[in-house]
């Protein structure tokens, strides 16, 4: 009999823990997931809350509003159409063509589900129409406008999809997000409908690319965390190289060859050959655990913007997959926003910060819902491997050997890095073109991230947009 009851006993607590670990992983659920489950197109609560709740206002940082509604619940968006294009992907529309705009992921706030009980009750007894909460967002307007202008003004970008991101590196907050081809929500046509360029996908948050050279911060901030002489070691760069067991070669752009070459050097000129042979001295694990304290391999789970999971391979690591890994290829994929961090985290000491999008809610009565705060992400590197490689990303700008010097703008600390993603679409083999960096000083603290789809090198392509985008941020802070 004591035996039963012991067996009762065990079970009882075999139960209550199994009930207790049910119940944290639902808290847990809900905390991390709410939002997402929220803004789902499928939730029924969002889509009947639309017919009885005028939405509140989108804002920027700026106080211009971007999205209102008129008595009746309807969106009214800006006047200037080169304004609501710019900012489309962003906000989302009123059909839903784009995914997890600002106008689904915030409905809760927007169609105003966090109104407490008192409010609603003041509201009965007014006989108002519930009203949403206004969302202020940290984005600035007039420079996405200036990001979708800079990209259609040059000749080899005019047509081409692509996205541009601009990021404050000390606070996580986004200032600017388009995606190209840009679309106007109020003229949805046939055409913009079954463009080839596909524009109602969201590029910046969306895309994952292969980073190309653009990847290279990475395997550098390996080699410096793991290889005490990574600086002194001199590599020779014949125009080829070829990983053991393997057929293939690692060639560099028009079959340079660059002969005895050290780190920051070949980081300047982005030598592949260099950067093939680090990798493989390096070792997968070495290069895959700096690239996931980068946050690749990680599922992002931001609190204002859904972004998609950037990849490092685990699977068929051949010696030349590895090598190609650290050139930025092999099956490595990211998405624009993604390393528009890296570069920020880079410049701001080592230290990754979450993505803002959101600054502040606040009721129509005035009552703030919501403040945002900055949010520490992880620390990729050290800050002494962060500074030594914002040396070998000015360098790329400001030495008129580097390959991102159409970024330069005359007296201004300007670090980057270009690159220059193969990759095939439709059975052809193409080039994505890349620019990732910053501005050097405290007292404009952005980072840029310009990609373009199947637009060639990012030395000639990507980084005179990022020169523009670079003259307008300086431009504001006048």
């Amino acid at each position: 009999m004591k035996r039963q009851h012991l067996r009762f006993r065990l079970l009882a607590f075999v139960v209550i823990g199994m009930l207790a670990l049910a119940g944290t992983y639902g808290v847990y659920s809900v905390t991390t997931y709410s939002t997402r489950w929220f803004s789902n197109a499928r939730n029924t609560r969002q889509q009947e809350a639309k017919s009885k709740v005028i939405p509140g206002d989108i804002i920027d940082r700026k106080g211009v509003v971007l999205l209102s509604a008129d008595a009746d619940g309807k969106r009214i968006y800006q006047d200037d159409q080169a304004s609501r294009s710019s900012i489309v992907h962003l906000l989302g529309d009123t059909e839903g063509y784009v995914a997890n705009g600002v106008e689904t992921f915030q409905a809760r706030y927007l169609l105003g589900f966090e109104t407490s009980l008192t409010e609603r009750v003041d509201g009965l007894l007014s006989g108002e129409t519930h009203r949403g909460d206004n969302v202020t967002l940290t984005i600035d307007s007039k420079l996405c406008t200036a990001c979708a202008k800079a990209f259609v003004s040059h000749e080899e970008t005019r047509y081409r999809a692509g996205a541009v991101v601009v990021m404050n590196y000390r606070t996580g907050e986004i200032l600017a997000m388009v995606s190209l081809p840009v679309y106007d929500p109020l003229d949805v046509n046939d055409n913009v409908k079954n463009s080839p360029l596909h524009p109602f996908w969201n590029r910046a948050i969306q895309s994952t690319m292969t980073p190309g050279s653009t990847f290279k911060i990475i395997t550098a901030a390996a080699a410096l965390s793991h290889l005490p002489d990574a600086e002194t070691i001199v590599f020779n760069c014949t125009g080829a190289t070829q990983p053991a067991g393997s057929t293939a070669f690692i060639t560099d752009y028009n079959n340079e060859h660059h002969d005895n070459i050290s780190l920051p050097k070949a980081f300047r000129v982005s030598c592949n050959n260099t950067f093939a042979q680090l990798a493989l001295r390096l070792g997968d694990d070495a290069l895959r655990q700096t690239a996931e304290s980068f946050g690749f391999n990680d599922n992002f789970l931001f609190q204002d913007v859904v972004v998609e999971n950037s990849v490092f391979p685990t699977k068929n690591r051949t010696p030349f997959e590895v090598a190609w890994s650290g050139v930025g290829q092999s099956q490595i994929v990211v998405t624009p926003l993604h390393m528009c961090m890296v570069a920020s985290a880079i410049a701001n000491d080592g230290l990754m910060l979450e993505p803002r999008l959101v600054g502040k809610v606040e009721s129509p009565a005035g009552v703030i819902r919501y403040q945002a705060t900055r949010k520490e992400y992880r620390q990729a590197v050290s800050p002494e491997v962060a500074h030594t490689i914002k040396g070998y990303m000015r360098s790329v700008v400001e030495d008129r050997r580097g390959t991102g010097t159409a970024a330069a703008i005359e007296g201004v600390p300007i670090a980057g890095k270009t690159g220059s993603a193969e990759t095939t679409s439709g059975g052809q083999r193409v080039t994505h073109a890349w620019f990732v960096g910053f501005i050097d000083d405290p007292a404009t603290p952005y980072a840029v991230c310009v990609f373009v789809e199947e637009g060639g090198t990012g030395g000639k392509v990507a980084a005179p947009i990022a020169r523009d985008v670079f003259a307008y941020i300086l431009q504001m802070h006048q």
